[in-house]
């Protein structure tokens, strides 16, 4: 029997492994990022389209924070597991666009994981202050449960 237990061993991990590997990640839901901002998206349809809100928990306006909607799209794909996707957000309490582009991932502990960058116009007087007006970074989302 001891000789049994390595065998098995590798027979079950070649077994789950699989599973594990063929997971796919599902950008509808509840996600939260490394700042602490919130997003639900809901259904996307048939050809990829998605809306959704958007809580942010950071703001650089003085205006109090609302919920804002988010409308993107996603890359439709049966064969790629790890889903392309982009979406704006359009400020419901400042006069400013974020846009996301990212990539949906399910890391090596099953995790779904959301990678994104991202780009917020905001607006200005006069085109001389347009050297200011945009902002880049990046933003992490995971699953709220």
């Amino acid at each position: 029997m001891v000789h049994a237990t390595p065998f098995l061993l590798v027979l079950s991990l070649a077994i789950v492994a699989p599973v594990f590997s063929t997971r796919k990640c599902v950008l509808t839901g509840r996600w939260i990022n490394d700042l602490g901002s919130n997003m639900t998206i809901m259904a996307v349809n048939e050809k990829g389209e998605f809306l959704g809100s958007y809580h942010t928990a950071v703001t650089a306006s003085g205006n109090e924070i609302k919920v804002s909607p988010l409308q993107g799209s996603q890359h439709r794909t049966d064969k790629n597991s790890q889903a392309t996707f982009g979406f704006t957000v359009n400020w419901s309490f400042s006069d400013s666009v974020t846009v996301f582009t990212g990539q949906c991932f399910v890391d090596e502990e099953g995790k779904e994981v959301l990678k994104t960058m991202w780009l917020l116009r905001s607006h200005v007087d006069s085109i001389k202050d347009d050297w200011k007006a945009t902002m880049v970074g990046i933003n992490i989302f995971t699953r709220l449960r």
